[in-house]
Order: structure tokens, then sequence, then C-alpha cells
């Protein structure tokens, strides 16, 4: 069987990194010929990952981050790396000609000013934000497949616009009023050992954070700007669930007057009826996380209080696969010219 298409990893430690080489393990038509780390060069994949043990991809040796050899072995790059470090060496990867799938947020703003509000750094590649691609595939999947840089979605913002783009964008809610409220596991924090994600920390119980200040707050208003058509400011909270992944949004809206719940369920079926990966539940039965562990599934149901006039919309996703490395391994299938679904067949992890 011959090579697979040459891919890199920078960034090969974090979680998104981990299910990076989790999914790539297994991709038959790309091949993962470098991973980075500054702290782990020098070690092979299988010593930092065992689940690697004996099998190929294990015996690739971690290398330090270098630009110019990245450029020279691959096609493409994904990048797991924090924002700020990513516009550098994403923008000299693009300038040498090599697609990026870029997993953190220094290309999903489009407007600099607003990026640099939230992330309180500097933008040093903002010619490169007017060509970035926003990767979420149902509203982008075209001009993915002409990207050279793709914005891996954050993913909150994945379960909270896929909820809410069909009634935006057919106009049966209010634009205003609208609050999303949602609970990740604990790796949506990442791997790094802080005190508030310990087990200890976490298990058996249930907090909010990072109320009013969300850094995944623009991209949604963004991404649900172009839906709607018109600016959009929305109330988006954040819980953490002890659990290791997936995230549950409950979005609240108001309806329209006259909306009925099957001309939403119409608007649900028709936006999603075609794509693999959004699953409409049936009335009566809500999205749980277990229900989409380890796969690329958002799964939809919702509700509408006709006491309140409210449609309520629960979404659930695997924040590390669709939140983060299988939607980069999707996007990467689309610019590569590989079939969007390439490795990406998996059923969820149970029970």
């Amino acid at each position: 069987m011959s090579a697979g298409i040459p891919v890199g990893l920078v960034g090969v430690t974090g979680y998104a990194g981990m299910e990076l080489a989790r999914i790539l393990s297994g991709h038959d038509s790309m091949e993962l010929v470098r991973v980075t780390s500054r702290s782990d060069a020098g070690k092979k994949l299988s010593d930092i990952y065992p689940f690697l043990l004996d099998m190929p991809l294990g015996k690739l040796e971690i290398t330090m981050p270098d630009v110019e050899d990245l450029a020279k072995s691959c096609k493409l790059v994904f990048l797991a790396v924090p924002h700020k470090t990513a516009m550098d060496i994403g923008g000299r990867l693009r300038d040498m000609g090599v697609k990026v799938v870029d997993l953190s947020a220094d290309f999903r703003i489009r407007d600099r000013e607003i990026y640099e509000q939230w992330y309180k750094v500097d933008h040093t590649r903002e010619d490169l934000l007017p060509e970035a691609v926003y990767g979420l595939p149902e509203f982008y999947r075209e001009k993915v497949r002409d990207a050279m840089i793709v914005a891996n979605p954050g993913c909150y913002p994945t379960s909270a616009i896929l909820a809410l783009h069909p009634v935006l964008s057919e106009g049966v809610v209010e634009t205003e009023g609208i609050v999303i409220d949602s609970k990740s596991g604990t790796s949506g924090a990442g791997r790094g050992a802080k005190v508030g994600t310990l087990f200890c920390e976490v298990h058996d119980s249930f907090k909010a954070y990072g109320l009013t200040t969300h850094r995944h707050t623009p991209e949604i208003e963004q991404e649900l700007g172009v839906a709607a058509g018109e600016s959009m400011t929305v109330s988006f909270n954040t819980h953490l669930l002890p659990i290791d992944r997936g995230i549950l949004s409950t979005t609240y809206t108001n309806l329209k007057p006259g909306v009925s719940p099957q001309h939403v369920r119409t608007l649900f079926e028709k936006a999603y009826g075609n794509e693999r990966w959004v699953r409409v539940f049936p009335e009566g039965s809500l999205p749980e996380t277990r229900w989409v562990r380890g796969t690329m599934f958002c799964d939809i149901g919702f509700v509408v209080d006709q006491r309140t006039g409210r449609l309520i919309i629960v979404s659930a996703i695997d924040n590390l696969c669709r939140g983060a490395s299988g939607q980069a391994v999707a996007n990467a299938n689309l610019m590569l010219g590989l079939d969007i679904e390439k490795g990406l067949e998996m059923a969820p992890f149970m029970p």
C-alpha cells in the first residue's frame, strides 16, 4: 500500500494532539510524518502515548518545532498550540505554500480589533484573516476545499452554532435575548496541571466559570450574525462537568408569533437532512453526551414551550473529536481532496 499524504502536527502532547494521533493512526490516506513538542522532543510517540505501542505511528520521533522542516516534509500541518503561537507558525507555513489547519483561535475572528480585545494579544498576521476559512463544514464546505488556512472552530461554538443556525437563518426566532447555557467535560480545560481541574476539585461537583468573559463569545456571535444577517449579542454561559469529555449546550430563544413546533422541525430537517454528522432527535427525545463520545456527531433535540413562547434547543458533541481534532481531520480531508468522512466513521465509546 502506498504511503498517505504527508502531514505534520505541531503540539502533540495536549489532549487535541492526543486525539489527532488517535484518529490519524487509523487514517489510510494521510500519513503523520512530523510531530513536534518542545518538552518531549527526542522521545517516540509511543513513549508519551502507550496506546500507540506496537503501531507504526508509535515509532515516530517527536522533534522540536522547525517550520522549514515542516514545510519540506508536509503538504498540510495541524497546529494544536496556544493562541499567538499559532499565528506565527501558521503564517510562516502559509507563506511557504503549506496548508494549515489551526486549532487555536488565531484565525477564527475576522475582526482584528475584536480578537485583540478578547485575547489580549496583538494579531501579527492580520493580512491572513480575510483568507482564513472558518472550518464548520456544514456551512463552509466548499470554501474549505480551496483554503490554504482553515480556522478550526472552538468546541463550545460548534455546539451552539449548529443548534441555532437553522432557526436564525430562517428568521423564526428573535435575535435578542438568546441565552446559551453550555457545560463541558474537564478535558476542555486542557492537559496542563491546574488546581481547578484536579480530580478532587472536579469530582462530585458542578460549577460555573467564565461568566460574561468566555473567549468563545465573539466567535459564536460572529457566526450567528452571519446566519441571522445582522449583528448578534448573546448571553453565553459556561460550566464545568465532572466528566472527561463532552459538551451539552441548552439554548433558550424566543419564538416569533405563529411559528409551530412542526415548522421548527421542518427547518432542522431541511438544514441537516443530508448532513452525515448532525442528528436531529425525534420528538420526546433529547441528546446526551454519552451518545456522541469519541465521534463527529452533533446531536440536536428541541422543545417548544407553548406557555412561555420559548424554543429550547439541546445539542451535544464530543469536545475533543467534533469540537477539535475530528473536525480538524474533516477539514484536512476537504483541503487535500479526500472524502470528508475519511478516517472519521467512529461509533461512540460506550458505556
